[in-house]
């Protein structure tokens, strides 16, 4: 696609990225649906994470006002001090998760990252070294490289090189479609050749459930991107080669029963269309950017938020994804969570220092406490939901 060797400067990340959109032709609806567009091309004010912030604690809960008997039942930190978290610290770091940008090829109606193909931020040669090298200084076991479509980034491939060459358990997140851009089909081979596990978003194996959340269209080349990555050797049981398919609701609920789900799908797609995978994670829809949109549009934001906030489970407090995970974004700040990543809600440190991969301490990050706020209550709705899927 573009001379993955290329050394982007961090000024000109978004002249990279819209040469890659125009180059590849993303607006096009041949290289993926799009069923919306982005807040951000939209002007709406919801592109503003403050504003998505402010809507979300402008709701009022049952349990709000402090005559009731539940008073603080919405206030998430308060739920963590009742269950003996006073604070909300960091456990052993064991993911290093790596946003290489907002671009992409889709611009699906629950994304919580306001991605699509007019999206100029893209993580610079540069600040991909950075990681590495900050990389370097922690143990965690598994780089988890997201977007946008990760795939899209000219520097992609050098990163996963980098990491497969460091003995990492290397993570694609993949919508799929990405895959069938043409530059880019060989990735199948090349991703199964480094043992590179392929997560890819799949919201339900019917058609109508698919489409109808991530456009029309999606659900044909997911199911033929499918069989390209199990012609490759995905989704056949081989741990070098771990397809794992990703499901979030389709609507305002939580997500359902992670096992039995795994077993109707694998059941639906084999029977239906010939195509394995080795695992399904189901996580909880996140209310915060075009999620929150629809949300607001449909009336279902209060219910969605009654909805997380009385399926609270104190259970998947030890286990939520905050506690092990390091987010970092395309420009290489730091934040806890890939949520608080799109809300701007970055790491606090002590003493007010800069969180960055570029001034990076891994002790001091040992000793952070977790940021939160109303939107957490979807991690922690049901059996809990993270990057992994169910936490309980």
């Amino acid at each position: 696609m573009f001379d993955d060797a290329e050394l982007t400067p961090a000024g000109a990340s978004g002249a990279i990225a819209a040469r890659i959109s125009q180059a590849l032709d993303l607006e096009n609806n041949s290289a993926g649906p799009k069923p919306t567009t982005s807040l951000l091309r939209r002007r709406s004010p919801l592109a503003n994470p403050q504003q998505q912030l402010q809507t979300l604690e402008s709701v009022p809960l049952e349990g709000d006002s402090r005559r009731d008997r539940f008073a603080n039942r919405a206030d998430f930190a308060a739920r963590l001090q009742q269950h003996g978290w006073p604070s909300l610290r960091p456990a052993t770091l064991e993911i290093f998760q790596i946003n290489v940008g907002k671009l992409c090829n889709m611009t699906c109606r629950h994304c919580h990252v306001d991605a699509g193909p007019d999206r100029h931020e893209v993580m610079s040669r540069d600040t991909i070294e950075v990681c590495l090298r900050a990389l370097d200084q922690t143990t965690a076991h598994t780089v988890d490289i997201t977007g946008g479509a990760p795939e899209l980034n000219p520097h992609f491939r050098y990163l996963v090189e980098e990491c497969v060459q460091r003995g990492k358990h290397v993570i694609d997140r993949c919508n799929l479609t990405v895959l069938l851009i043409p530059s880019l089909q060989d990735l199948p081979e090349w991703l199964a050749e480094r043992g590179v596990e392929v997560v890819c978003s799949l919201p339900h194996y019917r058609q109508f459930n698919t489409d109808s959340q991530r456009g029309d269209g999606t659900f044909e080349k997911s199911i033929e991107a499918l069989r390209r990555l199990n012609a490759a050797g995905y989704g056949q049981g081989d741990a070098k080669r771990r397809l794992t398919l990703m499901s979030n609701p389709v609507g305002a609920f939580l997500a359902g029963s992670q096992v039995k789900m795994e077993q109707e799908w694998k059941a639906g797609l084999l029977k239906n269309h010939g195509v394995t995978f080795d695992r399904l994670i189901a996580l909880n829809n996140m209310p915060i950017s075009r999620y929150l949109e629809w949300l607001e549009q449909s009336g279902n934001l209060k219910r969605y938020l009654e909805v997380l906030v009385n399926a609270f489970n104190p259970a998947t407090i030890s286990g939520l994804m905050c506690r092990n995970t390091l987010s970092i974004s395309w420009d290489g700040r730091l934040f806890d969570c890939d949520f608080n990543q799109m809300l701007e809600l970055p790491v606090q440190l002590a003493g007010d220092r800069p969180a960055t991969v570029h001034d990076f301490h891994p002790d001091l990050l040992a000793q952070r406490e977790i940021v939160t706020a109303r939107h957490c209550f979807g991690c922690t709705a049901g059996a809990g939901s993270s990057c992994g899927g169910a936490i309980e």
